[in-house]
């Protein structure tokens, strides 16, 4: 991707910081402007002051005394209104920014989401928006204040002394130089701290994650030397970003310095040299050129700054724009025939087969199971019905359509899902069963009783928060909050992918035993648990081998075979 295309990419989320937020803006410039003229008028009053004691002013005491405080009350008002907008105009900013990329993080297909890095996201949602609102943002104002006051600066040394001023401009190339060059080394720092984040981020959530498995297989040593190593990577980057900052200040405050000295020894021998330079214009040089060395440090910091947020935003828009067009046509929200699955192979990886010419067919209303051991292709399958990726050959039918050719929010209006980790916001059973929508009453009742979860609703009401996660939930609460969300869409057709894998058997039983009484559904459950309660009551099994459907039949069929079904049932019963 050129230049051109990633700034055409970056240019809606720069929007959305301004976005509906020019007045805080207009009025923190506001205030700026009036910080900085309210800085012009002491400089000046300092030279007239000095001229005034060796005689050469043409103002009275008094009337510098009242001009005096007019600058300092243009300095109060400038306080008063940055005070006001400058936090508003920060914070609106930021909301919107956040807001817009949230938005657009949603608008992501499955296809688009499955595989990327989910990291990245919270890492440009967090560390980086933090970066973002104290580089850009947070120095936009100072920046446009120091600005002013250069511009003011340069006007009032031309109308003391042009001469002087030409050579002040002279030695501040130096300084313009420093800026330039140190700018990129700034830029690629910020960006590898934010790489080195977005790693350390996603190791935590996998520790997390997996808490539980690393506890059970004792291998604390391990994880943490691998959170050091992720540790020490960020520190790495830190350190060295904060060398590269250093090295921006002091190179910056150096050639600075250069120009000040340079100016005031100039402007000390045009005066001894009976130039038309006065004391006082020797003196208001050396104070303006405090306004002239403002910029020439702040915007260094401020266009590293910027172009080091420029860079995060690069990143964050590029993977948001990585989305799978939804091109696809629409499709009823109901199945009348069934779904069908010809010849269907795919790879995560070339080379690397996952499916190699399956062959199904299950009709509307019925009952499917897929068994088979680890790594058989049981849950790519499910994935491959929920348009998780279009890179598979053969075909999948839903009534006769093409999967490819069904729009992605058409499907989901005739699909649902219900997986082993369930997700469950920190809100109450009823938020989380209506996922945050509004359903008739009789409807959400019915979701809830046919679930299986009336008992829990009865006991501790709809409105019990959940917990983090749903930590104040059992595995089979959860699961059934799943089952009863699903009821609640009404999608003819229900997945579902190793929903008891982490359940106990009664348990397991009684969350499968809640899906198999709900008639009128096509049902397609991935299961571990070859139990013969539930196997018996489904329409067919597949017994999937090696990525490839190795037996199918009812449940007696397959056992009067006595091939793989029948080795894996009895095994299960040892």
């Amino acid at each position: 991707m050129n230049k051109k295309e990633i700034r055409a990419l970056r240019r809606p989320f720069v929007r959305e910081l301004f976005r509906k937020n020019k007045l805080n803006l207009a009025m923190t410039v506001l205030a700026a402007l009036l910080g900085a003229a309210a800085e012009l008028v002491i400089s000046w009053l300092i030279k007239e002051v000095a001229d005034l004691i060796s005689g050469e002013c043409p103002y009275s005491f008094g009337t510098l005394l009242i001009v005096a405080g007019g600058a300092l009350a243009l300095f109060l008002l400038g306080g008063a209104i940055d005070r006001v907008f400058l936090s508003e105009f920060r914070a609106k900013a930021m909301k919107q920014y956040r807001e817009y990329a949230f938005d657009r993080l949603m608008k992501k297909g499955i296809r688009a989401f499955s595989g990327e890095n989910s990291s990245l996201y919270i890492s440009a949602l967090s560390n980086d928006v933090n970066t973002i609102e104290t580089d850009l943002i947070g120095r936009l104002q100072s920046t446009i204040q120091v600005g002013i006051a250069f511009v003011g600066a340069l006007g009032l040394m031309i109308w003391c002394s042009p001469l002087l001023t030409v050579i002040a401009i002279g030695f501040s190339l130096l300084p313009i130089i420093v800026s330039i060059a140190l700018g990129n080394s700034a830029a690629k720092a910020e960006k590898d701290v934010s790489d080195k984040k977005e790693r350390y981020t996603g190791m935590l959530k996998d520790t997390l994650t997996g808490f539980s498995v690393i506890k059970s297989f004792k291998a604390e040593r391990n994880i943490s030397r691998i959170h050091d190593n992720s540790n020490e990577g960020v520190a790495n980057a830190s350190k060295k970003r904060t060398k590269v900052n250093v090295l921006v200040s002091y190179s910056s405050g150096l050639a600075g310095a250069v120009l000040q000295f340079g100016v005031f020894f100039v402007a000390a021998a045009l005066a001894l040299s009976g130039k038309g330079i006065t004391a006082g214009t020797a003196i208001v040089f050396v104070q303006l050129l405090n306004y002239v060395l403002g910029p020439i440090q702040a915007f260094p910091t401020f266009f590293a700054g910027m172009k080091a947020s420029f860079g995060l935003i690069d990143k964050l828009a590029q993977a948001l724009d990585k989305n799978v067009p939804d091109e696809g046509g629409p499709i009823e929200p109901e199945l009348t025939k069934g779904i069908e699955i010809r010849d269907l192979n795919f790879a995560y990886e070339e080379g690397k087969t996952v499916l190699d010419d399956v062959d199904m067919d299950m009709k509307a209303g019925g009952c499917y199971a897929l068994v088979g051991g680890s790594g058989s292709g049981k849950s790519t399958i499910l994935n491959l019905l929920m348009a998780s990726s279009e890179n598979y050959r053969g075909e999948i039918l839903y009534d006769g359509r093409e999967l490819k050719g069904i729009s992605a929010s058409s499907l989901y209006d005739l699909v649902s899902i219900i997986q082993q980790n369930v997700f469950v916001f920190n809100s109450t059973i009823r938020d989380n069963i209506t996922m945050f929508s509004e359903f008739p009453e009789e409807e959400i009742e019915r979701a809830v009783r046919l679930s299986g979860l009336k008992k829990l609703v009865e006991e501790k009401g709809a409105d019990y928060l959940c917990g983090e996660n749903g930590a104040g939930l059992s595995g089979g609460e959860r699961q059934r909050i799943s089952i009863a969300r699903a009821l609640l869409r009404k999608t003819p057709v229900l997945f579902v992918d190793e929903a008891t894998a982490s359940l106990d058997a009664e348990t397991s039983f009684e969350v499968l035993d809640a899906i198999l009484k709900l008639d009128g559904y096509t049902r397609v459950i991935v299961t571990h648990d070859l139990d013969e309660n539930i196997l018996r009551r489904c329409s067919r099994l597949f017994a999937l081998k090696n990525g490839a459907v190795s037996e199918q039949g009812t449940f007696d069929e397959l056992m009067e075979q006595k091939g793989y079904f029948y080795s894996l049932f009895t095994v299960s019963q040892g």
